[in-house]
């Protein structure tokens, strides 16, 4: 992983997409174990930016977790 330098000098860790490095390329709506793990503890999706999933993947991931939603899978709250 390469790292980046933020404006502060502290070095950080660059974020690889889970989906690209496990080489998944359909997110299915009824594998909750790993929609679960973009999911926050209020039920909410979580940004790229902190999950490091790329656009691509993202916009397939958020249209999933919404299907399993609808199919009672996933809450759409937890509070």
């Amino acid at each position: 992983m390469l790292k980046t330098t933020k404006p502060s000098g502290i070095m950080e860790k660059e974020k690889s997409c889970y989906f690209c490095v496990n080489d998944i390329a359909d997110i299915d709506y009824k594998d909750v174990n790993v929609l679960r793990r973009f999911i926050s503890s209020y039920g909410k999706i979580v940004p790229r930016k902190r999950s490091g999933v790329c656009a691509k993947h993202q916009r397939k991931m958020a249209l999933a977790i919404k299907r399993a939603r609808i199919m009672a899978l996933l809450p759409f709250t937890t509070r």
